[in-house]
């Protein structure tokens, strides 16, 4: 339960903050993000937190396959990171600790079997 609370709190509030965020922009999402890339100071923070983003893919990736998960299965993650960033990792980490959390009972019980 303590994998599950800080992603999912996070999650929950960033999304929300999110959906607020896009309900009253006055632009769509596209054109912020050409805006932030017009100039280069905040060109470097967009590079860089989508650096962050190809890194935390890489995980996903690396983790989903240790774990048995396929690409399909993956892919909604990387699309999900690559549109709002931090959500595809939190969801990931959310849904990682729901099937951790799922299959650790039936692992002991099948232990003391």
């Amino acid at each position: 339960m303590k994998k599950l609370a800080l992603p999912l709190i996070t999650l929950l509030a960033f999304s929300a903050y999110t959906l607020y965020v896009m309900l009253h922009a006055e632009q769509s999402l596209l054109q912020f993000g050409m805006q932030l890339m017009s100039s280069a100071d905040t060109a470097q923070v967009v590079i860089d937190l989508y650096i962050l983003a190809a890194l935390a893919c890489i995980w996903m990736y690396r983790d989903g396959r240790a774990r048995g998960k396929s690409l399909a299965y993956l892919l909604p993650f990387f699309a999900l990171t690559a549109i709002f960033v931090s959500v595809g990792p939190l969801l990931y980490l959310v849904l990682k600790a729901l099937d951790t959390g799922s299959k650790a009972p039936q692992d002991s019980a099948s232990a003391t079997a």
